[in-house]
């Protein structure tokens, strides 16, 4: 479970939100505040005021894996094995260990082909799959998703959803503009103008936004 109280920075001014464990879709405009939010609670971020807690501790204290838009931003190392192998090698675990776990994970996501190769040379898919497995690879306890999947094709996308499944992760929160992705979430939080309009069950989330472009398609048309 995420708690957040008294949170204010920047745009957002939230005094309380309870985030279940699950998968839970972040919707909202553009400029509300939504990447902010994941940074923050990612540890990325660090807020001028108020309280964080994943699962009982600060976002510093458990294993939190982050993804964000632009698959340049995500990627701090010139080769993908070394990418990937990042978070391994920052809990220290022995060498031939690492190595086989970064072989696994790049073979689970069917690009075992990419393991030498720089990463300059990688497509823009490519480089998201990448950025995703680094993220993963150390079976983190929450998994941060900020739209990462806008540039991915439908091929990508499979593979990226795979690979979230796979990570064990027991709360998934993804910022996404895709609404039909949001209803099959167990929550969603509603975030606008940097404040929480709606959280809870997307029922009654969608709702409440009823009017809004923030709907699945078919709540627009009845």
């Amino acid at each position: 479970m995420i708690l957040v109280r008294d949170l204010a920075f920047r745009t957002l001014s939230i005094p309380e939100l309870i985030i279940p464990t699950g998968h839970t879709a972040l919707i909202g405009p553009n400029g509300s505040g939504k990447t902010t939010l994941l940074q923050v609670l990612a540890g990325v971020l660090k807020p001028e005021k108020g309280a964080l807690q994943i699962n009982g501790k600060r976002p510093g204290g458990c294993r939190i894996g982050f993804v964000n838009e632009y698959p340049d931003r995500n990627l701090l190392f010139s080769r993908v094995s070394d990418e990937i192998a990042s978070p391994l090698r920052f809990s220290r675990l022995p060498c031939s260990e690492i190595s086989r776990n970064v072989e696994l994970a790049l073979e689970r996501a069917g690009i075992v082909h990419l393991i030498h190769r720089p990463i300059h040379t990688l497509s823009g898919g490519e480089k998201t799959l990448v950025a995703l497995l680094a993220a993963t690879i150390h079976s983190p306890e929450v998994l941060i998703l900020d739209e990462f999947d806008s540039h991915l094709d439908e091929r990508a996308v499979a593979a990226a959803e795979q690979l979230i499944r796979a990570s064990g992760a027991a709360s998934v929160l993804r910022c996404t503009q895709d609404m039909e992705a949001a209803l099959r979430s167990k929550t969603v939080v509603a975030l606008f103008s940097g404040r929480v309009r709606a959280s809870g069950n997307p029922v009654d989330v969608f709702s409440a936004l009823s009017g809004t472009c923030y709907v699945p398609f078919g709540w627009r048309v009845h």
